[in-house]
């Protein structure tokens, strides 16, 4: 019931901005405020584990589905880090969400001028507020985009104090920075951080970690990823092996969950 409302919203929230006017944090905080949806936050709270003792613990959500969210991000036109800041510092998930939405967008554009002081810009900034970035779907929308980009011809040692920060989500932008490589063909970054969190306690790395173990095979090989859980499949948590292993053959698949390999 209440997508038609968000699209109905989202129409009427967008048009009320004057045609090519420069959009501000303040305008973008306004606008996310008519879409929110109060069934659709009450969903998203639980989903996200905001409750006591869980990993979103606190997090606010106005509840605005990201198909709405991404169509909001086309009516910014040269929006940069002056918008994206006070975004990223709001206590809405969806005005963070936004914000790093509109950073992938000002690195992609800064990528296609050959614009490596902006480039640079967005980097330094991602990774001087990653405790903002804090929930699993803002971490998989930027850290390829952002961290992963910057680093690719650079020099990745970065990669490792992230991947050994006492930062959950740290960590999880380690991971997930190098899905940037994978989609390139090159995966010895992703074992390499792999190795750092194959003992990880948090089950939101374990998944992570499993995930590009799956998407190195593939896209790159399932020989390569073969080759390195032969070797470390028996220390891996059960949930990363399992995610790791999800593409692999019925019998394959029985064999690695009973240590058979």
């Amino acid at each position: 019931k209440d997508r038609p409302q968000s699209a109905m919203k989202a129409t009427k929230a967008i048009s009320a901005k004057p045609q090519n006017a420069e959009m501000s944090a303040a305008d973008a905080i306004k606008h996310l405020l008519m879409l929110g949806n109060a069934t659709v936050a009450q969903h998203v709270r639980g989903f996200f584990k905001t409750g006591p003792g869980e990993y979103g613990e606190g997090d606010q959500f106005l509840g605005i589905r990201q198909p709405v969210l991404r169509h909001f991000v086309r009516d910014f036109r040269d929006a940069g880090i002056e918008v994206a800041l006070p975004l990223l510092k709001s206590s809405w998930h969806e005005a963070r969400s936004l914000s790093l939405m509109l950073l992938v967008k000002a690195y992609h554009r800064a990528v296609l001028r050959g614009d490596e002081n902006t480039q640079k810009q967005i980097y330094d900034f991602y990774l001087k507020h990653t405790r903002f970035i804090n929930n699993w779907d803002l971490v998989d929308l930027s850290a390829e985009h952002i961290v992963g980009a910057w680093l690719h011809r650079r020099d990745r040692s970065p990669l490792i104090k992230l991947a050994t920060s006492r930062s959950l989500w740290e960590r999880r932008i380690a991971i997930l920075a190098t899905f940037h490589y994978i989609k390139k063909g090159e995966y010895a970054e992703t074992l390499r951080i792999a190795k750092f969190l194959l003992k990880d306690d948090e089950d939101l790395i374990q998944k992570a970690v499993g995930w590009m173990l799956r998407e190195v095979g593939k896209r790159v090989g399932e020989e390569v990823e073969e080759t390195f859980l032969k070797r470390h499949y028996r220390a891996m948590p059960r949930t990363m092996l399992r995610y790791a292993i999800e593409r692999f053959a019925e019998t394959k698949r029985r064999q690695y969950l009973r240590g058979e390999i």
